[in-house]
């Protein structure tokens, strides 16, 4: 294996940092323009009806009130959806949630356009709920779109699993359940949006990816792609939350219905009943090992709900089918999937993307396999495991690398190392147990999508060296990759430098902010343009100097030569090449397998994790001790925001496996607020939350640094519930794990040996 040279500015401080933690920095719903008005948007009264008739009157007569739009105000298309258009922008004659969008007002304040919205009356004609898949497939079940209720089917085999079981030592069996999660990003759904005098549009708002929600807008609002303009960043998270369009066309509809700037922002109420949220799943598993603890057999059943409609819902079975068997080698496995429209709120994209949901499944087979057969859990993980030239988990060619094995290794030793720190309770009502999980995670978009990337670079006018890429900064430091990779590549200061992204009008299309794939192309565009851009640079230098362009290089500043002296910068060398054209340009597509798997992968990210927990025998609360994460993604590029995206990737994680649920009753959400919906606060934030980066590649490995977004998530909640057992012998199949199941397990336990002791 080889390393790569490591980054010298890795842990520079980012260059938003200050901006953010001072309050300074403006976020796009910080916005305001002269003449503005104030958005709202009427959302459905019922999970599930039929719309007789909408009535309008009384709100626009309401002094303040400038414009109330309806479905019948909409010049394009009425629907939106980043690969099928399947819901409405506004519903004209069924509501299928209660997100559902009817109609929208803009206001001069926006006290009057909330009161606005009490005055339209809908009558409404309620039809039955669909709140569960189960219920959703069954016979009697009304149809929610016009082809069924069934949003995709996805599935894999090879082997024969049916008869491989008959020769298994051991089977286990179980069903997981596993639930809604809400985003929780700080800053909700919203921003301003500004007609221009030339009859354009400018669109202030957060997203993932400026380019496709100004695809969609046009389609909506019956315009050119080139006059809409998307500002993107910076917004305040999104965690794929704003990857799809939310409030940007009603923003839109009401600025055009207006002719001035609206500002619309929803609170935290109308983000929980409109916003996606993470597939909720229940995952049947049946897996087989040998006597020895071999993997002979896998197999799988997936229900996901993906509530009314689809945005991305069919790339996430596609992933979780893909990750089912994730990072062992079996040979006989049959995985199936369904995902099931329902009234429910609408789930799709997640950090994580389906990943999460089947890798609790799948490491909760594995630990009960090896207690069934009396090995360590590690053990028959080690016995298992791919090495670096074995396939992806579809048998599809992927990049030769042993991070899975690396990350095993290491988490073994750590674990080995907090056993050796013996610990003395001083409280007999409080338990500990350790718990480790394996997670390997796809980045990129998979085979058979469309993962376009790119980039430009040139020397402006200014004498900058400026870069330019599509990507959005949501929080998560891209700006600060961009910074460290361009001052180490091509050897110049930070203050030479002007980073562009995040405005349709200012930057190439790079595909979108999403699927872990951020950094792999600034990193692999980069590296593309470099030549180019320095060549052109460097000759001018050679013609202007009389100096071979052999012995130049760039540097802090300009141009130097092998005595270290700066013989051009670059403010003189725009001066003096009138006729030069200093713009790169570079377009290119995310790696992928070569093998037609539908959404296989071919860059992956490995990690292990190590959890410990004290669980209070009293009250059946569970207090996080550790929470420590073997990484494999290749070279860090930013020490601090590695570290920062594993950190608070395993927190968001640690909230999915112990406390959030965003419940639904009967098509509505009984969760409506944060605070009846608990994430994890810094009391809850273990004491120990270590990273441990393994920077190797194999050799010849040409893909540089892979992304850490999502695989931080991956593995934590089936570490806890490991943990879980060991503390108090009892299986969680169910997230988040409540303090009453904790409670009911631990008691039980304890009639149990009470039981033993009296015999």
């Amino acid at each position: 294996m080889i390393e790569e040279e490591s980054y010298k500015s890795k842990k520079r401080i980012r260059p938003d940092g200050k901006g953010k933690v001072t309050g300074k920095l403006r976020y796009l719903t910080d916005l305001s323009f002269p003449d503005m008005l104030y958005g709202k948007i009427l959302r459905s009264k019922y999970p599930h009806a039929r719309i007789h008739a909408i009535d309008t009157e009384r709100a626009e007569q309401l002094p303040g009130v400038k414009a109330v739009v309806t479905y019948k105000d909409i010049q394009g298309l009425n629907g939106y959806g980043i690969v099928t258009p399947d819901q409405p922008v506004l519903c004209s004659d069924v509501v299928r949630y209660v997100g559902d969008a009817v109609a929208t007002v803009a206001a001069t304040s926006l006290e009057i356009a909330e009161h606005a919205l009490t005055l339209i009356d809908v009558t409404y004609e309620e039809l039955a709920v669909l709140d569960d898949p189960e219920k959703a497939l069954s016979k009697e079940a009304p149809t929610l779109h016009p082809d069924g209720n069934v949003l995709h089917r996805a599935g894999y085999k090879k082997g024969d699993v049916t008869a491989r079981f008959e020769k298994c030592a051991f089977i286990v069996e179980e069903t997981y359940n596993v639930p809604r999660q809400m985003h929780a990003y700080m800053e909700t759904e919203g921003g301003v949006v500004v007609p221009e005098e030339d009859g354009k549009l400018s669109i202030y708002m957060g997203t993932q990816h400026g380019y496709k929600d100004r695809f969609q807008l046009a389609r909506i609002l019956a315009m050119k792609e080139e006059d809409i303009r998307v500002v993107s960043s910076p917004m305040g998270g999104s965690f794929g939350g704003k990857d799809e369009l939310n409030v940007q066309p009603y923003g839109a509809l009401l600025a055009i219905a207006t002719g001035c700037p609206v500002k619309i922002h929803q609170s935290r109420k109308e983000s929980v009943i409109s916003g996606i949220k993470r597939h909720p799943m229940r995952i049947k598993m049946k897996t087989g090992v040998d006597k020895d603890g071999k993997l002979i057999a896998h197999q799988v059943d997936i229900l996901a709900d993906t509530g009314a409609y689809s945005t991305l819902g069919p790339a996430i079975l596609d992933f979780a089918v893909e990750h089912a068997a994730g990072p062992y080698m079996i040979d006989h496995v049959e995985t199936s999937g369904l995902s099931v429209f329902t009234n429910n709120g609408v789930a799709g994209e997640f950090r994580g993307f389906g990943g999460n949901q089947i890798t609790f499944a799948l490491e909760g087979q594995l630990d009960r396999l090896a207690d069934k057969i009396g090995v360590d859990p590690l053990e028959i993980r080690q016995r298992n495991i791919r090495q670096k030239a074995d396939l992806g988990p579809m048998g599809h060619r992927i990049v030769e690398n042993n991070g899975m094995d690396d990350t095993l290794q290491l988490i073994k030793k750590h674990i080995e190392n907090k056993k050796a720190v013996e610990y003395l309770s001083t409280d007999k009502w409080k338990v500990r147990g350790m718990g480790t999980a394996l997670a390997m995670h796809g980045g990129g978009l998979g085979y058979g999508r469309l993962d376009p990337a790119g980039g430009r670079m040139r020397l402006n006018k200014e004498g900058k060296i400026e870069i330019a890429f599509g990507f959005e900064e949501a929080g998560q430091g891209i700006l600060s990759v961009i910074e460290t990779i361009v001052t180490e590549e091509l050897g110049c200061n930070v203050a030479d430098l002007k980073i562009v992204i995040g405005d349709t009008n200012l930057v190439p299309s790079s595909g979108s902010t999403t699927a872990s794939r951020g950094t792999s192309m600034v990193w692999t565009a980069i590296r593309k343009m470099k030549p180019a851009f320095q060549e052109k640079i460097l000759r001018l230098a050679s013609e202007i100097k009389g100096v071979d362009g052999e012995n130049l290089r760039l540097g802090p500043g300009g141009v130097f030569d092998t005595s270290e002296n700066c013989i051009l910068t670059y403010q003189e060398a725009v001066l003096q090449a009138r006729t030069e054209d200093f713009v790169v340009t570079t377009n290119f597509d995310f790696p992928t397998t070569p093998d037609p798997v539908d959404g296989g992968h071919y860059l992956y990210t490995f990690g292990a994790t190590f959890a410990q927990v004290e669980i209070d025998l009293l009250t059946g609360k569970v207090k996080m001790i550790d929470l420590d994460q073997a990484i494999a993604a290749g070279p860090v590029v930013s020490q601090m925001g590695y570290v920062g995206q594993i950190e608070g990737g395993g927190v968001m994680a640690l909230g999915y496996a112990l406390m959030e649920d965003a419940i639904i009753d009967k098509g509505y959400y009984v969760t409506k607020n944060l605070d009846s919906y608990l994430i994890p606060s810094i009391e809850d934030v273990p004491f120990s939350m270590q990273t441990i980066a393994i920077e190797n590649l194999e050799k010849g490995d040409v893909y540089g640094p892979r992304g850490v977004g999502e695989i931080g998530t991956v593995a934590v909640a089936p570490a806890i519930a490991q943990a879980i057992y060991n503390a108090i012998g009892y299986w969680v199949n169910r997230l988040p794990i409540s303090s009453e199941e904790i409670l009911f397990a631990a008691n039980k336990r304890s009639e149990a040996e009470w039981e033993q002791v009296k015999v």
